[in-house]
């Protein structure tokens, strides 16, 4: 039976607006090590001395300007392969905790962190930069009613959730 290392996740500083070129450099020369490997059949003594990579992903999430984050059982694997990258701001990895990761990748929907009597802004649509209380939430449909606080007379109106930041909490939280 294989024994399988655990991974983890390091994140890489790169200069911002470059995480897709930096990624696309490690891809390119895991697969062109991957290549020498089955390659080179030399000898065995060699093959022992260099050691197979085990980078299993990189991760470039929404919204992250200049840091790539890569999922790696070792840290001498992601050391190999950032060396003389001109984009890598730091040559150390940092060590990210795999929840953090998952928030960055699968954010909280809207839908689930507000409430009724919250304070919310809206980001889409007419009434766009405009602070609202929700009056109503509909999780099924994915929509909120909502009263527009800078308007004269209160007229309820429904958005979809995504159209909506939080602010503030009902209790001022």
């Amino acid at each position: 039976m294989v024994k399988v290392k655990p991974s983890r996740f390091f994140g890489i500083k790169t200069t911002a607006g470059r995480e897709l070129d930096v990624a696309l450099i490690i891809e390119n020369r895991i697969q062109a090590f991957q290549r020498s490997l089955e390659e080179s059949s030399s000898g065995e003594e060699e093959l022992l001395a260099r050691k197979p990579l085990d980078i299993r992903a990189i991760i470039i999430p929404p919204g992250s300007k200049g840091w790539i984050y890569i999922e790696a059982a070792n840290l001498s694997s992601i050391y190999r392969v950032i060396q003389d990258i001109k984009y890598i701001k730091r040559t150390s990895p940092v060590r990210v905790n795999r929840d953090d990761i998952m928030k960055m990748i699968k954010p909280t929907p809207v839908i689930e962190i507000i409430n009724v009597g919250d304070i919310v802004e809206i980001v889409k649509g007419p009434f766009r930069n405009m602070k609202a209380q929700v009056m109503d939430i509909d999780r099924n449909k994915n929509i909120v009613t909502l009263s527009i606080l800078e308007a004269q007379f209160n007229v309820p109106i429904t958005v979809p959730a995504d159209y909506v930041k939080p602010v503030k909490k009902a209790g001022g939280v």
